[in-house]
């Protein structure tokens, strides 16, 4: 049976979106991407094995353009090797990330290409511009410079940056269960977490523990009574 887990609570205010129209994403989307990369009893188990799935979840998200997503499709129909290299680019940037945020969680310097593979979508990001607004005035819009793909995995990286300027880091984590491995953010009082979820892997770490000294008194119980 695969872990099930409770829903999370959020590390910052969430943000409501037009799904049809790509906004700014929460730390919460970010972790949400990189737990896509999930494991089941143990096993890897892709929550976005294909382009079309990661496109639904980048639309579902408010991180591409639901019409931009439309346009890949399309793209990716009539040009299939394309799509391989979109849902590689996907995965790749969402790798980088997990191992950014793993770094972060060991107190250790990230894997050789991590950071520039993250730094690239960066530099993808939309460009925020001033234009005229109906009222004769001015407002703010935003300019894509990418494709949607590349504009939705800067708005990802987006958030795990801004905490590593101005947020705290420390408390970005990796669920020490081994059969989990989620990304969290710890917001307990002592920043001592240890599980993502402590309904969920936290109990199933207490019973391990608990069958492991069980069985280790039996052990103890017989040796004497020999």
């Amino acid at each position: 049976m695969a872990i099930q887990h409770a829903p999370s609570t959020p590390t910052r205010p969430a943000t409501q979106v037009d799904r049809a129209h790509a906004h700014d994403v929460s730390l919460d989307d970010t972790f949400d991407f990189l737990n896509t990369d999930d494991t089941e009893n143990g096993f890897p188990l892709e929550r976005l094995p294909t382009l079309d799935a990661s496109l639904s979840w980048f639309v579902d998200r408010g991180v591409i353009h639901l019409e931009g997503a439309d346009r890949i499709r399309s793209q990716a129909a009539a040009d299939p090797e394309s799509a391989g290299r979109d849902l590689a680019r996907v995965h790749a940037v969402r790798a980088a990330l997990w191992e950014v945020a793993d770094a972060l969680a060991e107190h250790r310097p990230p894997k050789a290409g991590a950071l520039d593979t993250v730094n690239r979508a960066l530099h993808a990001r939309q460009v925020i511009e001033l234009v005229p607004s109906d009222d004769g005035c001015v407002a703010v819009d935003h300019r894509h410079v990418g494709d949607p793909i590349d504009d939705a995995l800067a708005r990802l990286a987006d958030p795990l940056v801004t905490e590593l300027t101005s947020g705290r880091p420390e408390r970005i984590k990796i669920c020490d269960n081994d059969r989990c491995r989620w990304v969290f953010y710890d917001n307990s009082r002592t920043g001592r977490r240890r599980w993502c979820d402590m309904s969920t892997c936290g109990n199933r770490a207490k019973a391990a523990r608990h069958r492991a000294r069980q069985a280790q008194d039996a052990t103890g119980d017989q040796a004497r009574a020999d």
